[in-house]
């Protein structure tokens, strides 16, 4: 289904192309510099596709074709698939537990020969499309709960099977569909208890259970004495106490464990544990007649192991000062001490080389980027469009924040790519897709899309 004026010019916004297409190619340069070397001739590794800079050249190549091709397209067909193309997003993601390849402990990708299909990354243009057709419905009353469950399901799906095959990182992406959502009328009390479930993970993985159940009754009981007459006058705030009381003693003596035991592989619990500064009281026990020193010996070695690539990551980006030591001129990204430097860690190429004036800049451009997704979405006229924008807005957020603050180590290691910057075909895909659908549906936005 094409439109019937084949123009790609007619309502563009120009400066999202261009935005996009000035963060793809200062990728591919972050890439280069990270694999450049004095022996290497530069024709003949792109052209013969040997390094990442090259394939990632041809994979936005690709895009530009592909981006063309959405602009050429009838804003009408991405409302008449979004529940089929939904449907075969989970299809595929369900595939991954069939014929998938497992890379580094996680099996959530499709071997094509060219690249690797990451069905979970893909999803979140299907899912994204899903949530904005279902809101759009004229019979969605998305104040009532069974609508707002009904979203709930469309948007996290993906993320529980993505958890199933090993991908913790990417399922928590899918929480960004909480922005579109909140902005259609979700409640922010669910927000509310959202944030304070975080607050409460953090604050069991620094205590004991066994504190925290104590100190939760000791508040319980003071809140109840100093409120003692407004509690005879209202029953339902004893009854809230005793609700938040028992869940907050659930969620600590009962759900962190058994999720950092069962749900997280020990690796992921491991670097969970070690951003907040503490020991992983989940690990298998060393059982052996080794000496206390020894098993502390052990520990700290194992310790060392897992914060070694926000380590190097700090080490690259605090090297490069204000300004950076300059293009192709960076020591650790170049030697090769930044694990997952071209892609998860791509980050610290910015700061090695460019310092933190580039990065700075960098960032800057995101905060553009966001900034004219959110005012795009708030110019359009279809609920469809608008749902979709923000959830565009969501993802791109999560990213950057996400990885960002992991390379710097203000979170913990869960394999989130930076938005364009990073390598990899799966990624630029994703978000290549997820642009210009938004930039086509802007174009078009004059249509009520449902």
């Amino acid at each position: 289904m094409y439109s019937k004026n084949l123009t790609i010019s007619k309502g563009i916004d120009w400066p999202m192309v261009w935005l996009y297409a000035f963060i793809v190619i200062f990728g591919i340069i972050c890439i280069y510099s990270v694999e450049y070397k004095t022996t290497d001739n530069f024709i003949q590794t792109l052209v013969g596709f040997k390094k990442n800079y090259s394939k990632q050249l041809f994979f936005f190549a690709a895009c530009a074709v592909l981006a063309i091709f959405i602009l050429l397209t009838d804003s009408k067909l991405f409302t008449a698939t979004s529940n089929i193309s939904y449907l075969i997003g989970i299809l595929l993601i369900l595939a991954t537990f069939i014929v998938g390849k497992e890379i580094k402990g996680s099996k959530s990708w499709i071997p094509l020969g060219f690249m690797n299909l990451q069905p979970v990354e893909l999803c979140k243009i299907f899912t994204a499309l899903a949530l904005s057709k279902y809101l759009s419905m004229p019979e969605t009353d998305f104040k009532k709960p069974k609508s707002q469950i009904i979203a709930a399901a469309i948007s996290f799906a993906p993320s529980v099977l993505s958890i199933l095959q090993g991908e913790t990182g990417l399922a928590l992406v899918y929480f960004s569909f909480l922005i579109p959502m909140y902005r259609e009328g979700l409640p922010p009390g669910y927000l509310i208890a959202g944030a304070s479930m975080a607050v409460l993970l953090v604050v069991s993985l620094l205590f004991e259970a066994k504190t925290l159940l104590i100190a939760f009754t000791i508040i319980a009981i003071l809140f109840f004495y100093f409120n003692r007459r407004r509690i005879k006058r209202n029953k339902q705030i004893l009854l809230i106490i005793v609700v938040v009381w028992s869940f907050s003693s659930i969620f600590v003596g009962a759900i962190v464990p058994y999720t950092f035991k069962n749900v997280f592989k020990q690796y992921q619990a491991d670097r969970i544990f070690s951003m907040v500064g503490v020991d992983n009281p989940f690990a298998d026990e060393i059982i052996s007649d080794m000496s206390v020193a020894e098993e502390q010996k052990i520990k700290q070695k194992k310790t060392e192991q897992q914060n070694y690539n926000v380590k190097q990551s700090k080490i690259a980006i605090g090297s490069g000062g204000f300004f950076g030591k300059g293009f192709l001129k960076g020591t650790q990204t170049r030697g090769d001490f930044v694990p997952e430097q071209h892609t998860d860690f791509i980050f610290t190429s910015v700061g090695e080389n460019f310092g933190f004036l580039g990065s700075g800049l960098l960032m800057f451009l995101y905060l553009i980027f966001l900034l004219r997704i959110i005012r795009i979405a708030e110019r359009q006229r279809s609920t469809f469009s608008r749902v979709y924008a923000y959830s565009v807005a969501g993802i791109m957020f999560f990213h950057v924040a996400v990885n960002i603050c992991v390379t710097i180590g203000l979170a913990p290691v869960i394999g989130i790519t930076l938005p364009l910057m990073s390598y990899g075909g799966s990624s630029l895909l994703t978000f290549t897709i997820l642009i210009f659908v938004l930039i086509k549906l802007d174009a078009d936005r004059q249509m009520v899309l449902r």
